[in-house]
């Protein structure tokens, strides 16, 4: 970008004294507005260039009402987020989207229930524009809050929780087809001659995990709780849950794990007791995480879901939301997107 011609910060009125045209043509420029010849549009942004003119932030919000930001909500501590690479990919989805419309992403971590109200606070200060959230919890504040400050929000995830007090009897969420991707899972197991499949499923205070417990028991509905036990979609949790499903039926020829951290470390567990994958037990993740599923030994058979695509689509669906102005109204409905099984040395 070339240099201001002098010293001080180029302004508004040098700009339109360049281009030729009125202060307020420029402001409708630099804001985005509308009304403005493309010729007289073209010689602003030229003269933009040449100063070196660079828009004030603060002035710019108050024209627009838009702070150019959008805030991402992640109800999970930071050890987790920062160690499971589905966070780190549905981030990124959505950093490009927001990038595509010159966006910032601000990243809120909760680390704990009082991390709500610095939450709330910072919403409420009109620091960004809207809000997406993810990997919600049933009993999880966020919904309400946003409903108490009319802020535009998109999720990630069927909701969990039922709708408060003029709230539309629909929230704009983005998933994937959990159910129908676990009973992929399970029906690839049966087809490998499985017959004793047990499900390591993820926190039932989510509904990805009860989604996929639902396709599991969908495909096998006479499968007793002796073969299900209930991780926290970490690998330590499912190394735990494998154990403990090992403990109570040492006959089980098959796992389906709710994720492919859980996966790995029922692994680690099924190495540990001697039992070889996939000639003893055959294993399936749900995720196809990068680069856990390709690494993990032997490299894990896995339902594959487009983390980064629903993390785009979420961004995509609150910049529109916000361009029409119709933030309570008109809210359209789920995104559901496909999931496909990956068949690797797992299973």
């Amino acid at each position: 970008m070339p240099e201001p011609r002098s010293g001080s910060r180029p302004t508004l009125e040098a700009v339109a004294a360049l281009a030729g045209v009125s202060r307020a043509t420029v402001s409708r420029v630099v804001n985005g507005g509308d009304g403005v010849r493309p010729h007289l549009a073209d010689r602003v942004q030229t003269a933009i260039q040449e100063l070196g003119y660079i828009p004030n932030h603060a002035a710019r919000t108050l024209v627009t009402r838009r702070t150019g930001a959008v805030a991402v909500i992640i109800p999970e501590p930071e050890a987790r987020v920062f160690s499971d690479p589905f966070f780190s990919r549905q981030i990124r989805g959505i950093s490009k989207e927001l990038t595509a419309h010159d966006t910032q992403l601000v990243l809120l971590l909760v680390e704990d229930h009082c991390d709500y109200d610095r939450i709330e606070r910072y919403l409420a200060g009109g620091h960004v524009d809207g809000a997406l959230a993810f990997s919600l919890h049933t009993d999880d504040p966020l919904p309400a809050i946003a409903r108490r400050l009319g802020m535009p929000m998109v999720y990630g995830g069927r909701p969990g929780w039922t709708s408060g007090p003029g709230e539309p009897d629909r929230v704009t969420y983005v998933d994937a087809d959990n159910r129908e991707g676990a009973r992929e899972a399970v029906r690839h197991l049966l087809a490998q001659g499985r017959q004793r499949i047990a499900h390591i499923c993820g926190p039932l205070d989510q509904t990805s995990a009860v989604d996929r417990l639902s396709g599991y028991h969908d495909v096998l509905p006479a499968a007793g709780p002796e073969l299900v036990a209930v991780g926290d979609f970490t690998a330590a949790g499912g190394a735990h849950a494998m154990a403990e499903l090992l403990d109570r039926d040492p006959s089980i020829d098959a796992v389906f794990a709710g994720n492919d951290l859980m996966a790995t470390g029922a692994l680690r567990v099924l190495r540990e007791r001697g039992r070889t994958v996939p000639g003893d037990v055959a294993v399936v993740g749900f995720d196809d995480a990068e680069p856990v599923a390709e690494s993990a030994d032997p490299p894990l058979t896995t339902v594959r879901q487009d983390v980064e695509g629903m993390g785009r689509m979420m961004a995509r669906l609150l910049m529109e939301r916000l361009g029409d102005g119709r933030e309570g109204r008109n809210v359209p409905g789920p995104v559901i997107t496909e999931t496909a099984l990956v068949r690797r040395a797992s299973a």
